[in-house]
């Protein structure tokens, strides 16, 4: 019985620290592209949306997403899809595209924010950090209640 109320924060932390890394990985990639990466002209083939949300009380998200064409250095012609681009480029538009010569498929049309990668990887890590804190403080409050406990049961 105790090892459930070890076992269950123990994945919890886990997956935290999971995320955690991903999260990092990401920015670092995408501040990497934006820094070091190659530039081509890109063609959007398709624009669409997709929404989430909306059961019972909950508000609707809508997220627009694009499918981007384009050629690298070498002659490669590489197609990659991403989320939350502008509004403003619609299908058949040319756009400006960054990538690693060593993965294009991870392009990015996305224009260099570095302050809001970095807040946002922030706020991320910080919320992963407390959910990880009360994850270590329940473990903690639990072996405390299982050790004063020892004596009471028979």
């Amino acid at each position: 019985m105790q090892l459930f109320f070890y076992a269950v924060p123990s994945v919890m932390l886990a997956a935290f620290a999971l995320a955690a890394y991903r999260l990092v990985a990401r920015a670092r990639r995408i501040n990497r592209t934006w820094a070091n990466g190659m530039t081509a002209e890109a063609r959007c083939l398709r624009m669409y949306t997709t929404t989430g949300g909306g059961g019972g009380d909950t508000s609707v998200r809508t997220t627009l997403h694009h499918v981007y064409e384009f050629t690298t250095r070498e002659g490669r012609t590489v197609r990659f899809a991403e989320k939350d681009g502008p509004a403003t480029v619609l299908e058949g538009d040319f756009t400006t595209v960054r990538y690693l010569p060593d993965s294009p498929e991870r392009a990015t049309a996305l224009p260099p924010e570095p302050g809001r990668l970095a807040a946002g990887t922030g706020c991320l890590l910080a919320f992963l950090g407390v959910a990880a804190t009360i994850c270590v403080g329940f473990m903690v409050l639990a072996h405390t209640i299982f050790a004063e406990s020892e004596g009471l049961m028979p």
